[in-house]
């Protein structure tokens, strides 16, 4: 696994790198390096399918002649490999066009501190030991219930990374982390209906992984939830969606603000910086420095510093999310987001699923959502679901083979609340979403 060695190994790797590309003619660069080893394991029906033993390790090079850039990467951390590929990053930079927004990150919004943010936790198992806890999950959800008949197989995967960042400002930094998880998918089948489903969990630290039987047992209470489902007729109604499937719905926020979409102007939230686009109550933010977080880092892939931020007060959107080259195109400066969002939050409401179930009285909840109707230029949506019919607040039977469709901009103004069912795998913390009206297509 990486040690302190390594990363002392990496740094001296990165700084040689950006040392040739100044040789080498250019400007200003910047590099990244990073080393992995994991293990990964699946079984299926109590036999082994697969192990897997990974260990890559790659470098990119990014330079600048003026505002002409190059790029290249390499998986060879050898002298002669390291000076071919600044050379072909230099060559590519001298043919390509001037770009007045290209260039590294301002150097006065470097990182100057780096927290430990507890990112680091290996797990010592091997794949015997790996392969014992993919087989009691799967073992748990084949005798949850007769009705499992099948599994698609339960699999363990751990990962230790280093990676090491640097540029020419003289900024070289670099930190391990770790992500695990176990996960299951099975089938169930009564009389001539078959459902699928599955659930998993991951954490940065194995101590804070659900326990492998529950992760079996949740699979198959999922799978077991979905049979006898019906049809709908076409319809307007409110709309439920389950915690993990309105993960999707902050995402396609996100989407909507990235500084990409916002300069080609190719976002329905254009212009909406300081504006309303959700009720007074909702309050979004995200923090890249959450101890332990999936998503968490001390600096971004420029190597500004992050900072938690709101980007949703009181219904208005604060600000948008932003690296170097799209705050440059759109005259503002970055958010510390080149590598995405790091560890999203939406605040809830105060309601539990169920009482939110009670509060809707009639409607669909969506707990499942396929294909990708989405568009960010327009904000229509419009997604195959499946998921539950709910009448007089109470949850009457399993529906499938349905769409809902709506305009994003129309679903974000009209929730109505936010329940504390947030415990989720994953890196965006939200509860399920209540929407006012959304159209129903069925069956008519």
């Amino acid at each position: 696994m990486p040690d302190a060695m390594q990363k002392s190994q990496l740094q001296q790797i990165v700084e040689g790198l950006l040392h040739e590309a100044r040789r080498q003619g250019a400007d200003s660069a910047e590099a990244g390096a990073q080393i992995q080893q994991g293990l990964a394991v699946n079984v299926r029906m109590g036999e082994v399918d697969t192990i897997e033993h990974a260990s890559d390790q790659g470098l990119g090079l990014t330079v600048y002649r003026g505002q002409r850039k190059g790029t290249a990467s390499t998986s060879d951390f050898s002298v002669q490999a390291i000076k071919e590929t600044v050379a072909a990053a230099c060559r590519i930079a001298r043919y390509t066009s001037e770009d007045s927004a290209a260039g590294l990150a301002d150097a006065a919004l470097m990182a100057t501190e780096i927290p430990d943010l507890e990112l680091n936790h290996p797990w010592a198992i091997d794949a015997e030991q790996a392969l014992r806890v993919a087989q009691d999950c799967e073992a748990a959800a084949l005798a949850h219930d007769a009705r499992i008949t099948n599994s698609e197989g339960a699999g363990v995967n751990t990962r230790n990374s280093l990676f090491v960042y640097g540029n020419t400002h003289g900024f070289i930094e670099g930190y391990p982390t770790t992500r695990h998880s176990i996960s299951c998918a099975v089938l169930a089948k009564q009389n001539d209906d078959m459902q699928r489903d599955a659930w998993y969990t991951t954490d940065r630290s194995p101590a804070d992984l659900q326990d492998a039987r529950a992760v079996g047992i949740e699979a198959g209470r999922r799978s077991l939830e979905r049979l006898g489902s019906r049809k709908l007729s076409t319809m307007t109604c409110p709309v439920l969606f389950k915690a993990d499937a309105a993960v999707g719905l902050l995402r396609h926020l996100i989407s909507a603000i990235r500084g990409s979409a916002l300069y080609h102007r190719a976002s329905f939230l254009l212009d909406k910086l300081g504006h309303q686009i959700f009720p007074d109550w909702v309050m979004i933010d995200e923090d890249p420095l959450r101890l332990r977080g999936l998503r968490s880092a001390p600096f971004d892939g420029e190597g500004v510093a992050t900072r938690p931020r709101y980007l949703v007060t009181e219904g208005v959107l604060r600000g948008y999310v932003l690296e170097s080259y799209s705050a440059r195109k759109l005259g503002m400066q970055t958010t510390g987001n080149a590598g995405g969002v790091r560890n999203l939050r939406i605040q809830d409401t105060g309601q539990s699923f169920d009482e939110l179930v009670r509060q809707m009285h009639r409607g669909l909840v969506v707990t499942k959502l396929m294909g990708q109707g989405s568009n960010l230029v327009t904000g229509d949506y419009s997604r195959g679901a499946a998921g539950f019919w709910v009448e007089h607040g109470e949850v009457q039977y399993p529906v499938e083979e349905v769409t809902v469709a709506g305009n994003l901009q129309d679903m974000f103004s009209g929730l109505l609340a936010v329940g504390t069912d947030n415990q989720i795998p994953g890196s965006v913390q939200t509860g399920s979403w209540l929407i006012e009206r959304m159209m129903v297509a069925g069956v008519d």
